[in-house]
């Protein structure tokens, strides 16, 4: 159980395709939860996970594929 209350035992977690394949820079999301998109480190999988609402994930992802 997340801190934020959001039970994330069942999530299942992807890996950013703009991570690389040595480790560096890995962003890992979970899909399929109502409303939110828990973000993590995939080098530190038991570490602390980010919360992030899906209205504020939809313009953040938009402004990173402009860049």
């Amino acid at each position: 159980m997340a801190r934020s209350g959001i039970d994330l035992s069942a999530a299942t977690w992807r890996r950013s395709s703009y991570s690389n394949g040595t480790g560096g820079e890995c962003v890992e999301v979970a899909d399929g939860l109502s409303g939110v998109v828990p973000v993590r480190d995939s080098k530190r999988p038991d570490g602390g996970v980010v919360v992030v609402s899906a209205v504020a994930w939809v313009p953040f992802v938009a402004s990173l594929r402009a860049s």
